[in-house]
């Protein structure tokens, strides 16, 4: 199977610093693979490198021919001063059928808002509205750089539940860089743990027992982690049919709103 996207020993050295040191990895046709690391560990530039918007100092990033990839940013800071409807920002660079919008609209719970101007939205609509154009395009491959950073614990919780429904509907790859590990575990299939150059990656659960993982993250998240293993070894045995990572989630949610409040 030809890989959508490969980062081959990249390396980004910038003002004396490495930002990145051989870097190999390959997203292929229905992954979903969460990058994950201190901050100042070179997500982002890696994103930014695979994506074709920073080039690296070595190595280099193959795309396969015509792969069609969403991106969906951090955050999108909105000019109040140039007020524009959600359904303009959405048609502005895209060419989407009428038919094509109200579907991505109706997926991303964004119908109640195409009239609204986009400085108005909540930070859990804007992010919502991203992502709808990122889907325009029926891409490939979506890449999402910290979606849910500037969301509080219930927006995160929603955007991750509706990252993960797209998932399960569409033939689509995820590649999402993440600090939300404990929010995120059930739906990634492997997780990449990065520091300058990748120090473990695989399953969720293979790479929280990591001692690499565990040096970099501390006692914190070892106990987000306890917490979530705790909750999704209590019932293995689910409905034929459902989606198999359903079990548990919703415990551990309830488990870490306790954490968090």
């Amino acid at each position: 199977m030809t890989d959508l996207l490969s980062a081959r020993g990249v390396s980004v050295y910038r003002d004396g610093k490495t930002i990145l040191e051989d870097v190999s990895l390959s997203i292929g046709e229905k992954d979903f693979i969460t990058i994950i690391g201190p901050n100042g560990a070179g997500k982002s530039m890696l994103l930014k490198c695979m994506m074709g918007f920073y080039a690296p100092s070595k190595g280099e990033v193959v795309r396969r021919a015509g792969l069609k990839i969403g991106y969906v940013p951090q955050r999108l800071v909105a000019d109040h001063t140039v007020p524009i409807r959600v359904r303009r920002f959405l048609t502005l660079r895209k060419k989407a059928s009428r038919d094509v919008l109200q579907k991505v609209a109706e997926e991303t719970a964004i119908e109640e808002i195409l009239e609204q101007p986009i400085h108005v939205l909540s930070g859990g609509e804007l992010q919502r509205v991203l992502l709808a154009r990122a889907l325009l395009d029926e891409p490939d491959l979506l890449v999402l750089d910290e979606p849910a950073q500037n969301l509080d614990v219930t927006g995160q919780l929603a955007f991750y539940k509706l990252i993960e429904q797209i998932y399960a509907e569409r033939d689509v790859s995820i590649l999402m860089v993440s600090h939300d590990l404990h929010l995120v575990m059930s739906s990634t299939r492997e997780v990449v743990c990065l520091y300058h150059h990748i120090c473990c990656h695989g399953e969720p659960n293979m790479v929280t027992r990591d001692p690499e993982f565990i040096s970099l993250f501390g006692n914190d998240m070892a106990r987000l982690m306890a917490v979530y293993n705790h909750s999704h070894d209590h019932d293995h045995d689910h409905d034929e049919g459902s989606h198999p990572h359903d079990h548990g989630h919703s415990h551990t949610h309830e488990h870490l709103e306790k954490l968090d409040g």
